[in-house]
């Protein structure tokens, strides 16, 4: 069975929601199934089964599909790092902060990590489904593109591309893309998706034929815009986020700090009907919440510095709402954070945070990955770690009077959340599979 790459012929087009929707279709035929993404640039990251480190995408995907996590699932992620680098994590483990120059200009060192992760899962799947990223055809990158043109390359891949109709210059979009190609890639293409179209389908039949009889590329599917909480991969999709606050009972708070990682914390608080939720920017009334939740950030301090900046962080120290931190939003909470070792800052760094917790946070070297039950709060709850600020006083969690915070992701998993999950990605793959030509692809990889 041939292996199967997702371009999309822009970013944000959809290639992360179609990978797990045509890899959890081919399951359900009986195949073994796998996601894969070469490099993925992300600061929303998880904890894996054999505590390693890879991006939410690529977790997402394996956790429809039923699949163990590890990092061969994702072997190159690039994460913010101070000033103009970016924090390297390599097959589940954080190797070095690279300038980004430097990053491209060594890329060559990274293939063998990308092959042995590839191979793997190649070995012991029927179907490896290839997350691509961005677009494939920048012509001053495709050299130094890992998740598209080396694998699709390397390995033969069958291509398939992803438009958003949404963005405007469709056609332009699905024919440059196409024709940009390698031909050796072209050859390979099985067909264009065009994704998110709102209105009457029927309105799009010209169009399908320009495509197909003009263009010469199948059509593989028209696919409808239909919002789709879950899974979050960056700041871009998290803007997509649709809420109807009708009926909700609860007004809560997120504090959209420009680092700000692991919004996925947040789906189950999107899904609650009961839960008005708000993502706040600038230096508005924190007294109209029930709640404000201070979110991770993978860059600690800067963040920290931003709430200084814009007048929320004398609003935190002053507000009798109740506050709750997570990862990085609990390290804002206690009285200093020391980064002597220059972990997140170019130069050693002493910080005051905003004081609610009597110790201080010192960043160290090695990184906590962890994902086990944790017993907090009176109450026990499946999550993970990953951090490299530490707490001697307070390793795990505080609570006292208005202030509530932990280290651990993934406290409003509840099972009602799950049960929503399920129902939500099995009623969305199934509406994506009545438009799909999941014939056309099967025969061409089969």
């Amino acid at each position: 069975m041939k292996n199967i790459s997702i371009f999309g012929t822009s970013s944000d087009a959809g290639k992360s929601t179609l990978t797990f929707v045509i890899a959890k279709i081919i399951q359900e035929l009986g195949y073994s199934v796998v996601p894969f993404k070469a490099q993925n640039v992300s600061n929303n990251s998880k904890v894996c089964d054999d505590n390693s480190e890879i991006a939410i995408a690529q977790h997402f995907q394996a956790e429809v599909l039923g699949v163990k996590t590890s990092y061969h699932l994702n072997p190159v992620l690039l994460k913010s790092g101070r000033g103009n680098s970016a924090s390297l994590i390599v097959e589940g483990k954080v190797v070095q902060d690279k300038d980004v120059r430097e990053y491209y200009r060594d890329l060559d060192l990274l293939k063998p990590a990308v092959k042995r992760c590839f191979k793997y899962l190649d070995s012991k799947y029927d179907c490896v489904v290839c997350e691509g990223a961005g677009s494939p055809v920048e012509l001053n990158l495709m050299d130094k593109d890992l998740s598209n043109i080396y694998i699709a390359n390397t390995y033969d891949t069958k291509i398939i591309l992803v438009a958003d109709i949404q963005k405007g210059g469709v056609f332009a979009s699905i024919w440059g893309v196409y024709n940009l190609l390698p031909e050796k890639l072209r050859a390979n293409v099985i067909g264009v998706i065009v994704n998110k179209f709102q209105g009457d389908m029927s309105l799009f039949d010209e169009g399908v034929r320009i495509i197909q009889e003009d263009f010469g590329i199948p059509v593989l599917g028209v696919l409808p815009y239909m919002p789709f909480n879950l899974g979050f991969e960056d700041s871009e999709s998290l803007k997509n986020f649709t809420q109807n606050c009708k009926n909700a009972t609860k007004k809560v708070a997120v504090i959209n700090y420009p680092y700000m990682s692991n919004y996925n914390d947040f789906e189950p608080l999107i899904a609650d009907e009961n839960i008005c939720l708000e993502f706040i920017t600038s230096n508005v009334d924190l007294n109209k919440f029930d709640l404000v939740i201070l979110p991770g950030s993978k860059l600690v301090i800067q963040d920290l510095q931003w709430l200084k900046k814009n007048g929320l962080f004398e609003q935190l120290q002053t507000t009798k709402v109740e506050l709750f931190g997570i990862c990085g939003g609990y390290e804002m909470m206690f009285e200093n954070l020391r980064d002597e070792l220059c972990i997140e800052n170019t130069s050693p760094t002493v910080e005051v945070g905003l004081g609610f917790i009597d110790d201080d946070i010192i960043f160290q070297n090695d990184k906590v990955l962890k994902r086990e039950l944790y017993r907090m709060f009176k109450n026990d709850y499946e999550g993970f770690e990953i951090h490299q600020g530490i707490s001697k006083k307070y390793p795990l969690f505080f609570e006292k009077d208005n202030i509530k915070g932990t280290f651990v992701h993934g406290l409003f998993d509840d099972e009602k959340f799950k049960t929503y999950k399920k129902k939500t990605i099995d009623q969305f793959v199934q509406t994506m599979k009545e438009k799909l030509d999941m014939n056309k692809i099967i025969s061409s990889i089969i």
